[in-house]
């Protein structure tokens, strides 16, 4: 079965084009991967609201993905939208703009059921992993997922993101010592009480997902391009982390543009998610992050497929 979906984040929108496998343990074939960094989510911490220039924006990357979608012969589509949209007071507004501009519906997903979504995506790239806690740093909420084997799924979401964090907090460029002192201060109040939620932890797999995490692996490698066979099960060691967090902090974000493996459009966030995930990490006792180029976009096309009954 040939599915897409669409992931309308607060940062970073993606597209998946993908073939479903019948076999179990068997993860999804990629056959088109696109993602574009938007910013839909600017500004809305403060204001509620989504900026209509960045609606435009996302409308008609839609709009193209929507063409290439057709193009591939799939049988199910189905784009849903995170943080940014289910916040946002105008969110309606954006929807029906959406609709009638290009013809697309878009599930507007909670941070439990991103969570879980995000799981399912992980797992199709991990099958062999059976005991994880799933991180995803997001543009404007960061959410854990605790799976053991034969239990059932714990998911928490905070609302941090690497996008909120920056316009909340980190607003120098670089940010100062103050800054950063609250940062972290909000950072690991909000860690803590996610890992209340989830109980003890310390027996878990730490696999950290999505764009701020992949863009660290690509730093950490240097890579002169993004190569996903370079990222997918690349190990994070909290020293490399923290090497990485003071160059980035040392350098203005025009100074970041260039950073080998450094994604364009990340040289303003980058800061706010390595501090993220540094925070969490030390909050959880963890001193690894193994990397999973699978996240919430497989985990979408992988709940599309199951609803179908298509996919185990």
């Amino acid at each position: 079965m040939r599915v897409a979906g669409i992931d309308i984040g607060t940062l970073t929108c993606r597209l998946l084009v993908a073939s479903v496998p019948l076999e179990t343990g068997r993860p999804l074939l990629t056959i088109r991967s696109e993602r574009k960094i938007l910013r839909l989510g600017e500004g809305v911490d403060q204001t509620k609201r989504l900026n209509p220039e960045a609606m435009s924006r996302v409308i008609e990357t839609i709009r193209e993905w929507k063409a290439v979608i057709e193009s591939h012969g799939v049988e199910r589509s189905t784009a849903v939208a995170t943080s940014a949209v289910r916040e946002a007071g105008n969110r309606e507004e954006f929807l029906d703009r959406v609709r009638s501009e290009t013809g697309v519906e878009i599930e507007v997903i909670d941070g439990k059921e991103e969570a879980r979504r995000t799981f399912l995506g992980i797992r199709s790239g991990l099958p062999d992993v059976r005991s994880i806690l799933g991180l995803d740093i997001g543009g404007g909420s960061t959410e854990f997922i605790a799976s053991r084997q034969g239990q059932p799924l714990k998911t928490t979401s905070i609302d941090m993101g690497v996008v909120r964090l920056t316009e909340r907090v980190l607003r120098s460029d670089p940010p100062g010592a103050a800054e950063i002192q609250q940062a972290e201060t909000l950072i690991r109040d909000l860690t803590r009480g996610a890992r209340r939620e989830l109980g003890d932890v310390t027996d878990l797999t730490l696999v950290g997902t999505a764009g701020t995490i992949t863009s660290l692996a690509a730093v950490a490698q240097e890579l002169p391009t993004y190569d996903p066979a370079r990222i997918q099960n690349y190990v994070l060691e909290l020293p490399a982390i923290r090497r990485i967090e003071r160059s980035v902090f040392a350098k203005t974000q025009s100074q970041r543009v260039g950073m080998p493996g450094l994604e364009t459009g990340r040289e303003g966030v980058i800061a706010a998610g390595v501090l993220i995930l540094r925070c969490v990490m030390e909050e959880l006792n963890a001193v690894r992050c193994v990397v999973s180029e699978y996240g919430l976009r497989e985990g979408v096309l992988v709940h599309l497929a199951q609803s179908c009954r298509v996919y185990p």
